[in-house]
Order: structure tokens, then sequence, then C-alpha cells
């Protein structure tokens, strides 16, 4: 509920009670004299106030935690009376991208939540490059093919609709089926071409959420997404989500995993001292730290497409220490754009957190971290937990966007697991892996 919606519903509240006759339950108005209008104002504020504060209580308490950040909302600095979006638009013009590894890796990505996408219902989605039509058949399958009609070009997820398991196009009703793209069905030929279809890319929906495979060559898929049992038996619900876009290489991202020494500069001052990193390492908030200890290693065969990296986080509060709130976490990357983020407490129970990175455009990529969490614990346990990665999440995001890639960087012997994780992230590359040609200067947000 909206803060006006609060107060109309609030006053409208206040109104009833005033005019209400407890002896034949009509309205009436009366106002007799200035200390009857005062009454009734402040009756009428504190009906609004308390609508407010139930609507609050109750999002709090029930609703998941919605956060979706625009492009230019977090990680740039707007000075000089400069807006985001100026100030968005001028690093990505401006900012070196150095020699960088291929754009998209070969492997699964997010398209979009489950929840997303009804029987029946028909998505534009721009990942990849690509421009892509995704919908749900009557069958309850989501399929997801190009999305530009090979007969004149329209775009199928623009106005077209759903009929059975097939897309119809809105410029002159081809039908395509989502199993494998081949046209079905020419509203006025009487035969359809054997080779009219259009690009069908293999999907899965596991985990409550819809993937595509991507890979160069256009091979099959060649490992598969770990389905999580207490998704599927409903025992873990969803309590929330955040997006963010980031203006960087895919590979900056999961890197991060394994660069330990930044956990202990980056992400120690507070949640309290917030996301801007000028600002970060202020006094007034030295008395609450986090504190990590972290290892990452790649996983043998047949999982080498995977890796951990396993977190013990503790709190600090005026230099004592809070064992209440210590939390162990597994994060186990499968690919290089699906982590799966285990959160396991004596107290506050378990859930995970679904972190999925997928490339936009070469150096645009949208993350994604949906939250499930036991059904019987609060709402707001979750919540929190979502909140925090979110504001500890939002300082990387200002390095990512204003940082430049390596290819040979400055190493010392801490800095081991970087060098282990570019080796073992490379193997998502291969010989026709699309390269950044030139650097994109047209996007403005």
């Amino acid at each position: 509920m909206s803060t006006n919606a609060g107060l109309a519903v609030g006053l409208g509240l206040g109104a009833v009670l005033l005019t209400l006759d407890s002896g034949a339950f009509h309205l009436r108005w009366e106002f007799t004299g200035l200390r009857g209008a005062a009454e009734g104002i402040v009756l009428c504020l504190a009906a609004g106030v308390t609508v407010l504060a139930l609507g609050w209580l109750y999002r709090l308490l029930f609703c998941p935690l919605e956060l979706l950040r625009t492009p230019e909302e977090v990680g740039y600095i707007a000075e000089d009376g400069r807006t985001q979006a100026r100030a968005a638009n001028e690093v990505r013009r401006r900012r070196e991208a150095g020699d960088l590894p291929p754009v998209y890796p070969n492997g699964w990505y997010r398209v979009l939540d489950s929840h997303m996408l009804a029987r029946g219902e028909v998505k534009n989605i721009f990942i990849l490059g690509q421009q892509l039509a995704v919908f749900r058949g009557h069958d309850g399958i989501a399929y997801v093919l190009d999305a530009y009609c090979p007969h004149l070009g329209a775009n199928l997820a623009v106005g077209g609709r759903v009929v059975g398991n097939c897309i119809e196009c809105p410029f002159h009703g081809w039908q395509y089926r989502g199993s494998d793209g081949k046209c079905e069905k020419i509203p006025y030929a009487e035969k359809v071409p054997e080779f009219a279809q259009v690009r069908r890319w293999p999907s899965c929906e596991v985990n409550q959420q819809v993937l595509i495979w991507f890979h160069c060559d256009g091979s099959e898929p060649q490992w598969s997404i770990p389905e999580q049992q207490e998704l599927a038996n409903g025992q873990w619900v969803y309590r929330g989500r955040t997006e963010h876009f980031i203006n960087c290489h895919i590979q900056d991202i999961p890197e991060n995993g394994a660069d330990i020494a930044h956990l202990g500069h980056l992400h120690t001052p507070g949640i309290p001292s917030g996301v801007d990193l000028r600002y970060t390492n202020s006094k007034t908030w030295e008395f609450i730290r986090h504190d990590w200890k972290v290892e990452w290693e790649p996983e043998p065969e047949p999982n080498s497409h995977c890796s951990q990296m396993r977190v013990n986080h503790s709190l600090t509060l005026f230099g004592c220490h809070w064992p209440l709130l210590d939390l162990h976490v597994v994060a186990r990357q499968v690919g290089p754009g699906v982590v799966f983020l285990q959160f396991d407490h004596s107290f506050l129970g378990r859930g995970i957190m679904m972190h999925c990175v997928t490339p936009v455009e070469p150096l645009l990529q949208c993350v994604t971290h949906t939250m499930f969490y036991q059904s019987n614990i609060p709402a707001v346990v979750p919540k929190f937990i979502l909140k925090g990665e979110s504001i500890q999440f939002e300082r990387d995001v200002m390095i990512w966007n204003n940082k430049k890639y390596i290819p040979k960087p400055l190493l010392v012997k801490e800095d081991s697991a970087v060098r282990k994780h570019r080796r073992w992230f490379s193997q998502f590359y291969s010989e026709n892996s699309p390269r950044l040609q030139y650097q994109r200067n047209t996007l403005d947000f």
C-alpha cells in the first residue's frame, strides 16, 4: 500500500468513526465548533498513521523483498550537478575495457523466474546480445525461440500470441512450434516449406527458474543444473529477489569468489555504513565489523564445471563477538552463470540464494539473487539476509562498474586463488567464442 493510499484510507476511516450514529448506524456529519474540528483532524490522522503502520508491518512479515535496481542506480558517483544516468554513461564511454576474454562463455543462463511467465504468455527477452521470444505453451512447458520471424522479420514476442504449444507471428499468422521451432501453419499457404523454422534454444525449468543453454558452436548441453529438493517439495519457499545491472565483463563477477583478500578490505565495515565506498570506512560505524574466513576450490571430475567457496562469517559489535550471528555459507558455482549459496544456521534455519549472472550484451551483466528459505522461519529473517547481501554486493558493483580488466594481473602469493580461478573459468571458452570487436558507445540509460 502506498503512502497516499494509506492516508486516504485513514482519513476515510476517521470520517466514518466520527459520523457513525451508534443508535441507527447511519452516517451524519457534525462538527460543533473548533474543538470538534480539531478532534476530527486528530482522529483522521491517527487512523491514517495506523493504516500505514499496519501495511508496513504486513509487508515486513509476509511479503517477499523485491529490490530491482536500474542500470544507472548503483555504482556510479554523480558529482558537479550531473544526474546518475549521465555519470553512468560517461563511465561507459570513457573507461578502458582492457584486453578482454571472450564475452559469452558456454553454459546455462537464467532467463527469468518461473512465476513471471504464465501459461499462454509470451515475453520479449534480450540477453546474450540476442532478441528472444520466451513463451509458455498450453502444456505448461516454457519454450525459447529466436524472436524474429524468418518470413519478413517481425518480432514474434511483440504482439505475437500463444496458440497451443506454438507461437503465432503477429504479422502474417505463421505458427512456430516451441519444441523444435518448425513452422506448423501458414494460414494462407497450401503447403509449409520444410525449411521454414526459427532457432530453438535448449532450455530447462528447474528451481523455479527458466534457463537457456548457450554454446558458440551450437553444441548440446554438456551438464545439467542440479535440482534443489527442498524447493521441489515445498520445504523452502520464495522470500524475495534482487536485481542489478553491472557494467563489466562476466568473468569479473565470479572471480570475486576467489579474491579472498578483498573481503577483509571491502566487506569488513558494517552494513550500516552503506554502499558508497567513499564513506564505508567512516569512524561513525567502527563499532560494527564483519569478519570472514574463506576457501575457494574447483571440484574434480565429473564435476569439473563446478567450484565451491566456503565462507565462515562472524559479527563483532563494540569489540565483542556475537556467536548467535555466525553464519556458514557454501557457495557452489555451476558453470559460468549459476551459483547456489546455501545457508545453514542452528538458530536462524536453512535456505538457499540463487545467484545468477546473465550477459545482456558484452559489457552489461544482469545479476539476480533469489532467496528461498524454510517455510516455518519468519519471512523477516531471510529478507534481512537478502538485504544484507544486497548491501555488500553493491559495494562490489561500484568496483566492477569502474574497473579495467587486467589479463595479466600483478599478483602476490596470497592471491594464488585468483590465478587458479582464471584457469578453471577458461574451460567455458572455446575457439569460436565471441569476442568484443569494438566498444559500443550508443547505449544510454
